[in-house]
């Protein structure tokens, strides 16, 4: 049935309708269309716009409707336009000429915005306790490798010692952040376009205050025009989670390169990796990079909805329609991502010595040895910065390290050094003394990850 049939004198042509149709994306929102329905038909009735008796066979007849389909003895109309017909198609069928009445003062177009703003709030609180659960491993595991040294890196160059607990709080910290801008985005998502109408709202005497009570909005919309045409809140969506999988698709490079034999710092456990068909010895980190692989995929989703939308004049216009598979595809995406990525990470073997050599060959105490002479030997800091550079030239030369160079060569280069030098520069010390606020020392990880841990059992 097509609920514009009565301009039209001639039948679509069936590869117009196939084209046309998106009952094939949109069908998941069924339960969101229901209720959104059965929240409409109650206005109507409160208002008096309809008759009581219509209200509640209008009401049972969707409830009904709902529960065929979620136990699958109703299936939905692969044929039909969209959900949106499909359902009142079917309430029609089964209720009479009183499922007629359900479309009074509604227009697909605040019915649709509805049905995409109630799935996102239900889709985003999903993603959402899927990152708290990442968090919740991200931060178990830093107290578990509070003090295990590794080395930290810029330009991919050994730096300056750290911890992996560390490490893995810093991408806690990143979700946090975007659990945060879900939580932000929410606000604007949670605004009921119904009562729009097509775009210039209507002459019925509707309660759209009543309506946003009964699905549980807490605001509504303040301009018609805007109601029916706003996609601000898919693309920001859309943006929330492409920072999302940018978060993942970083920590699953780091994966990448510490399962390599380059780094062997961790190693995933068996169920989390695959094997060659042709190299009996490997063991690939394929989650990893499909993650990372599909980022670009859900940054191609943002794109397509930003595309989509940067030409549109007032109000609603047929390319919104391409915004569903593109939200969905992305929500769809990372939830499928998070999925595998949170139990490989809490399964791991994380190969604490292998990162502890990693730290022990590359002059990342370099900074200690300097702070030593500022701090011991009142020697300026460039002063000091020039006489370590000097010192590391010497080990490279020597084939070894600060730790190991002997005190007469220290003291060649500066004859102000002691046996205090090697107590200075020792990498637990080195750790241990970086205790500034968001520091790598083990006491702050520790601490930081337990109160991570604690806020996020205070959200439930």
């Amino acid at each position: 049935m097509k609920l514009w049939k009565g301009r039209f004198q001639k039948e679509a042509d069936p590869k117009t309708n196939d084209f046309n149709s998106s009952i094939s994306f949109d069908s998941r929102m069924y339960q969101e269309d229901i209720e959104g329905s059965m929240a409409h038909a109650a206005m109507l009735g409160e208002t008096g716009i309809i008759e009581k008796n219509e209200c509640e066979k209008i009401i049972a007849g969707l409830r009904e409707i709902l529960s065929d389909i979620g136990s699958g003895k109703l299936q939905i109309d692969a044929d039909a336009e969209d959900i949106h017909t499909f359902i009142e198609a079917e309430l029609t069928e089964r209720i009479g000429d009183a499922g007629k009445r359900l479309h009074t003062a509604r227009s697909r177009n605040d019915q649709v915005a509805l049905d995409l703003r109630m799935t996102l709030k239900k889709e985003c609180a999903e993603i959402k306790g899927q990152i708290k659960a990442f968090i919740k491993v991200l931060a178990s595991k830093a107290i578990d490798y509070s003090e295990a040294v590794m080395p930290g890196y810029t330009h991919m160059q050994r730096a300056q010692p750290i911890t992996f607990g560390h490490h893995l709080l810093a991408y806690a910290e990143m979700l946090l952040r975007d659990v945060e801008r879900l939580d932000d985005s929410l606000k604007r998502i949670d605004i009921l376009p119904l009562g729009s109408g097509a775009l210039a709202g209507t002459t019925y005497p509707i309660d759209r205050e009543l309506s946003a009570k009964l699905l549980g909005f807490s605001r509504v919309s303040m301009n018609s025009l805007d109601g029916v045409s706003d996609r601000d809140f898919c693309i920001e969506a859309a943006f929330n989670i492409s920072l999302v999988m940018m978060h993942l698709s970083r920590f699953c490079e780091e994966i990448i390169l510490w399962c390599s034999w380059e780094f062997k710092f961790i190693e995933l456990d068996d169920a989390f990796s695959t094997g060659s068909s042709i190299m009996p010895q490997k063991k690939n980190p394929d989650i990893a990079e499909l993650i990372r692989g599909k980022t670009g995929r859900v940054y191609g989703d943002l794109i397509a909805l930003l595309a989509m939308m940067k030409s549109l004049p007032l109000a609603y216009n047929k390319d919104m329609q391409e915004d569903k598979e593109a939200v969905f595809d992305a929500i769809d995406t990372l939830k499928l991502c998070l999925t595998p990525l949170i139990p490989m990470v809490e399964t791991m073997k994380v190969l604490t010595e292998n990162m502890r050599s990693a730290a022990a060959k590359g002059f990342i105490n370099a900074t200690d040895c300097a702070d030593y002479l500022v701090a011991e030997k009142n020697i300026p800091f460039r002063d000091a910065y020039k006489i370590t550079g000097e010192l590391v030239a010497l080990c490279i030369e020597k084939d070894t390290t600060l730790e190991n160079l002997p005190l007469d060569e220290y003291k060649k280069v500066c004859a102000d050094f002691d046996e205090r030098i090697y107590g200075f520069i020792s990498l637990d010390r080195c750790v241990r003394e970086r205790n500034s606020l968001g520091g790598p020392a083990p006491e702050n990880v520790r601490r930081e990850a337990k109160r991570i841990l604690e806020g996020l059992d205070e959200q439930g």
